[in-house]
């Protein structure tokens, strides 16, 4: 297992991404990449699958409207989907990747599909909020 956490982050690498935070023992890192909107994406390595999730925003007092125009804009995304947590306290990206035959490709498609959601739906998503 080891040795596929070292493949994510010598992925990474290559994609010049940073690893903010890492936690060995988990087998997960933190990265960033605030050009392309990636802040705090967890990349976690649990066997037989990697997670990648990212905090998008608070939910809003009345998300009704949210919730629906979520489910709207997922049928859209090319990797991943935008999930709430179980407390209902947040919205986040979220996608997972086989990681047993995980590679550069697949990995670079998921961070930029988080990317071009942000870049797509950021100020759209950001009208809840205010």
């Amino acid at each position: 297992m080891q040795d596929k956490f070292e493949l994510v982050k010598q992925y990474l690498h290559e994609m010049n991404i940073a690893i903010i935070d890492e936690d060995t023992a988990e087998q997960l890192v933190v990265v960033e990449d605030e050009e392309n909107g990636i802040k705090n994406l967890i990349i976690d390595c649990e066997e037989p699958i990697v997670v990648l999730e990212q905090v998008i925003m608070d939910i809003p007092g009345k998300p009704s409207e949210l919730y629906k125009r979520l489910l709207q804009m997922n049928r859209n995304l090319v990797h991943g989907a935008f999930v709430i947590d179980e407390d209902e306290k947040f919205i986040l990206f979220r996608d997972t990747l086989q990681l047993e035959s995980l590679d550069r490709n697949e990995l670079e498609g998921s961070i930029q599909a988080l990317s071009l959601a942000l870049s797509e739906y950021g100020s759209e998503l950001l009208e809840f909020i205010s």
